[in-house]
């Protein structure tokens, strides 16, 4: 006998976080499935936070840097929390609904442990969505992976950098430091 496991919705799971049923859990909704979320090293929290700083001072008033908060994906009924979104400034919209697709410049996700969830799950998702650019800090090998263009929920682009520059699609008079980011 095959097992099938049940898919929430969105409002499924906006209404069991409501109730207070996962307060104490952390995880978040991929592809329908409430999935528990890898708890952060020191190496994954000291340097996501020294990048959540510099990013916001490299892009001042342009964009909001999202430290590890929820952005929500309706088209593959997800609500990950990457470790930087950088979003539009809506201002008070947000206390209304979370980051949609198109509020969302790139995202930046620092993996250690969840690598392969990330590279794997989280970037098909992320690629199904819409989103044009996803960053991987690979804490491992401290490597940054650059995946762009999404089309049938794949990236068309991927890079791999160690030193240098990016320009972020978004903002491409931006200089973001390879150095700043590990």
């Amino acid at each position: 006998m095959a097992l099938t496991t049940a898919k929430w919705t969105l409002d499924d799971y906006h209404r069991i976080i409501d109730a207070g049923i996962l307060d104490d859990r952390p995880v978040e909704l991929l592809n329908g499935e409430i999935v528990d979320m890898s708890p952060e090293g020191e190496p994954h929290a000291s340097a996501s936070a020294d990048a959540g700083e510099y990013l916001m001072q490299l892009l001042g008033d342009r964009a909001q840097v999202r430290p590890a908060k929820p952005i929500t994906l309706p088209n593959v009924t997800s609500e990950p929390e990457p470790d930087l979104a950088i979003v539009q400034r809506l201002g008070r919209a947000y206390r209304l609904h979370h980051p949609y697709p198109e509020h969302i410049f790139w995202l930046i996700e620092y993996a250690n442990t969840s690598l392969s969830k990330d590279l794997g799950e989280k970037k098909a998702i992320y690629a199904d969505a819409g989103i044009q650019e996803y960053w991987v800090v690979n804490l491992r090998e401290m490597t940054v992976l650059i995946f762009r263009h999404p089309v049938n929920g794949s990236y068309q682009s991927e890079e791999q950098v160690n030193e240098g520059i990016i320009y972020p699609l978004a903002f491409p008079d931006i200089a973001v430091s390879i150095n700043r980011l590990l």
